[in-house]
């Protein structure tokens, strides 16, 4: 035998109770003794509270409410029965309207509307329906029939939330079933009294109506059938990849539905379990999806430590703390004693070890109430000074994990907690059980879709991380990385688990946000035509808003002002990948401040791409020092252009001619004077020195000019700079010729040696590693404690935007993997 429950959603209308009536035949087909039960049509208990509300303030609108009732059931009969069919449902309606009307005619008039009042108003909807399928199904199965659950389930007298008589309910239902072989179509929800009063289960007992009867006739299978393929590891609603639960156990489901989750009504799920009757939640609209099973089971079978996670949106939190509860007995129990006095419902405690303070959440209605209960019975403590009044915090959100598997595993809470934090979510109060069933977390409520959003990727998708890129500049550098990410981002999805999604971009004049993502392949045509105007504060506020994995900004200009947001991005746990030196050959204060903030927050900083655009030097160094080498010296050529004007450099090409090519071929800057000048050297060299703990400024660096101050005369324009140059080279000739007259050559070279940083023109003979050099190479020799005199070199491309692009991209690829 099988019970088969169906909610509001399912019998909305005449199409979806037609697609119920199929279902329950096809099973009554495998398996004749099947039991039904039904809600009432979607929003119709919401009408009826309505009703009664309306008619007790005195007010006839009531009526017009009634009359728009009675056409929907109308509309759904006619669609349901032939001409001859729904004569026999329209005068069983007709019957159930005239008793309803004249009930809130008599609130109407008196102007009162008690509980046991409300609750028969209540029970008209699950008639309504029960009556109307129950009929409709006959059509299909002869033997079915309406069976009003009055007749069968018996309550004690609170009306608004009854509690079952369950000895005499079940003695009932089992004689009924033993003496009558129908298949019963019975109103969800309702129950009466002893002496014959209407009373109802509370909201959503339709479920508790089908768990009463399976456990009382011992069936095989309770089947809940709803709008949704099964419990969802999380509320759908904020987490778009909620996915279904296959099974899970009893003690899972209560604590997932205890905490927010709305697909069960709570005391079902006590009957089931005490019979080990299992449970199946089922998507009516979708009735070949596998939906939940929950089983007597105290290991599911899964592969996610935890199984689903759960949420209550609005709750406040009241913290009764004072020196004078210390060692004190029976503090907790006059506390909550005189909550429970008031039937105020507590959702979650905290208690200090130090006995200092005792927390408690609960439903914001209560809030001020629960709070004057408990300073009232404190009275005399807070009078003497040995409590303070209780101090109320609002605006909070409960977030709970869930599942078996947490059981004796240890990092589960670590992961939880760091996982939040990682985003910024600050936790303001935690419990978690002995049983080890559940971790609850207390945060503000706007962060709660963030939280949840982040807590389901970190669990329910830890083979796949996804990577949320926020890129502004998309200049040579950052459009070379998208066409990087395009090709390779495939690839590193089925061999990395990394899924790279670009949410954000920006240049100088548009931007464009998408948490889904941006075509990487139409980027440009979409950020051309967007019509948000470029604003770094926006920019960020939406990165703030990511409600995902790992976001991450990427600067890929050399603009000062985006450099100087970078604290304020790290302080917001968002990880910062950039190629723009400005941030970390600024001052040394600031420099020193982006480490710690990534370090404090969770977060990354990287910028190999700052010093030898994609060559590893940064992250080779790091290596070196934290393997506890020590560094004696550097000698490094840092910058492309130089590399290419000194290897181009010769008797038969001047050196004014080498840098009109290198200009022609887009080598130099704009303005040749800006790589000429040494500055761009020195700020990759003060950037090495202090990854190697030197406290320098720019101003501590020695620079060689390579042409006199005269020549760098700022009033001229790169053209006019260009021809003078000619003249303005004599020295760079001979120093040229001295070398060339000892087999030498000359090397514009940066130098870190016992804290002492320079860059000067330098001479080279055949041994050293600098000697044969081509194109816009960049080298660095690194003299260790280790490798002695035989310095580890790095040499490659150190300049252009696709070696400088893949730099980035690294980066990138090593916080994902982080």
């Amino acid at each position: 035998m099988k019970v088969l429950k169906f909610g509001g959603s399912s019998v909305k209308d005449a199409e979806r109770i037609q697609v119920v009536l199929d279902l329950v035949y096809q099973t009554f087909k495998k398996d004749p003794k099947v039991l039904v039960v039904v809600s009432a049509l979607q929003g119709v208990t919401d009408k009826l509270i309505n009703m009664g509300t309306i008619a007790c303030s005195g007010s006839d609108l009531y009526l017009s409410e009634l009359k728009e009732l009675s056409v929907r059931h109308s509309k759904v009969t006619a669609a349901l029965f032939s001409d001859h069919d729904v004569q026999e449902i329209d005068l069983i309606l007709k019957n159930l309207f005239e008793e309803l009307h004249d009930l809130l005619h008599g609130i109407f008039l008196i102007r009162e509307l008690s509980d046991r009042s409300l609750d028969l108003i209540m029970s008209y909807g699950e008639q309504f329906s029960a009556n109307i399928i129950g009929l409709a199904l006959k059509k299909k199965i002869p033997h079915a029939e309406y069976l009003d659950a009055r007749k069968l389930l018996v309550t004690n007298c609170s009306f608004g939330k009854a509690v079952l008589e369950e000895d005499i309910s079940y003695r009932k239902i089992r004689e009924y079933f033993a003496e009558k072989n129908v298949v019963p179509v019975i109103p969800g929800f309702i129950a009466s009294t002893v002496g014959g009063e209407t009373t109802t289960l509370g909201r959503g007992g339709s479920d508790f109506t089908a768990a009463i009867f399976g456990a009382a006739l011992d069936v095989e299978k309770i089947e809940i059938w709803t709008d949704v393929d099964g419990v969802l590891t999380t509320d759908p609603r904020k987490v778009s990849k909620a996915t279904s639960i296959p099974e899970m156990s009893y003690r899972e489901l209560m604590e997932m539905s205890h905490f927010g989750a709305k697909v069960i009504h709570p005391p079902t799920i006590a009957p089931a379990m005490r019979k080990k009757i299992p449970l199946v939640i089922k998507n009516t609209f979708n009735p070949e999806a596998r939906g939940t099973e929950v089983k007597n089971f105290d290991h599911p079978q899964t592969k996610n430590l935890i199984t689903g996670i759960s949420s209550i949106d609005k709750v406040v939190l009241l913290r009764l703390e004072g020196a004078g509860m210390i060692g004190v007995c029976g503090t907790a129990s006059r506390l909550f004693g005189a909550l429970a006095k008031e039937s105020i419902n507590v959702i979650l405690i905290t208690q200090s070890s130090s006995e200092h303070s005792i927390c408690f959440a609960v439903m914001p209605n209560y809030a001020e109430r629960a709070k004057n209960l408990v300073d009232r019975e404190f009275a005399l403590e807070r009078g003497a000074g040995f409590v303070d009044p209780v101090v109320i915090t609002e605006n909070l959100s409960v977030i709970a994990i869930v599942g078996e598997g947490m059981h004796q595993h240890p990092g589960v809470a670590g992961k939880f907690f760091s996982a939040l934090g990682k985003k910024g979510i600050n936790i303001v109060a935690v419990a978690q059980g002995s049983s080890e069933l559940n971790i609850t977390c207390l945060i503000r409520s706007e962060d709660e879709k963030k939280a949840l959003n982040i807590i389901h990727e970190e669990f329910f998708q830890p083979e796949t991380k996804n990577l949320y890129l926020y890129m502004i500049g998309t200049g040579g550098i950052g459009h070379a990385l998208l066409n990087q990410i395009e090709k390779k981002k495939s690839d590193l999805e089925k061999s990395q688990g990394l899924k790279i999604i670009l949410s954000g971009i920006a240049d100088s004049k548009h931007m464009l946000i998408n948490s889904d993502g941006i075509d990487l392949a139409n980027w440009e045509k979409e950020l051309h035509s967007s019509s948000s105007v470029s604003n770094l504060q926006t920019f960020i506020h939406e990165m703030e808003k990511n409600e995902f994995g790992k976001a991450i900004f990427i600067d890929c200009t050399a603009d000062e002002k985006i450099a100087g947001m970078y604290e304020e991005i790290l302080l917001k746990g968002i990880s910062v990948v950039t190629p723009n030196k400005k941030a970390n050959s600024g001052s040394y204060n600031r420099y020193q401040s982006l480490k710690k903030l990534s370090e404090k927050n969770g977060v990354k900083y990287f910028y190999e791409a700052n010093v030898g655009a994609g060559l590893p030097v940064i992250s080779t160094l790091s290596d070196l020092v934290l393997s506890g080498d020590h560094i004696v010296k550097i000698e490094a050529i840092l910058s492309g252009t130089l590399s290419y004007i000194f290897n181009h450099y010769s008797a038969q090409n001047s050196f004014s001619e080498i840098v009109k090519k290198a200009h022609s071929l887009g080598i130099t800057e704009p303005d040749p004077r800006d790589d000429l000048n040494g500055l761009d050297v020195a700020r990759k060299l003060l950037i090495l020195s202090r990854e190697l703990g030197y406290q320098l400024e720019l101003r501590d660096i020695k620079v060689d000019p390579l042409l006199s101050p005269e020549a760098f005369c700022s009033s001229l324009s790169p053209e006019e700079f260009l021809v003078k140059l000619e003249h303005n080279s004599d020295t760079l000739e001979k120093k040229r010729n001295n070398a060339s007259a000892n087999n030498k050559k000359l090397r514009y070279v940066g130098k870190i040696e016992k804290g002492n940083v320079a860059v000067e023109l330098i001479e080279v003979d055949t041994s050293h590693p600098f000697y044969n050099m081509s194109g816009t190479d960049n080298v660095i020799a690194i003299y260790t404690e280790r490798y002695g005199d035989n310095p580890l070199v790095i040499k490659g491309a150190g300049a252009g935007p696709e070696v400088t692009a893949g730099g980035v991209f690294a980066d990138i690829i090593r916080i994902g993997r982080g």
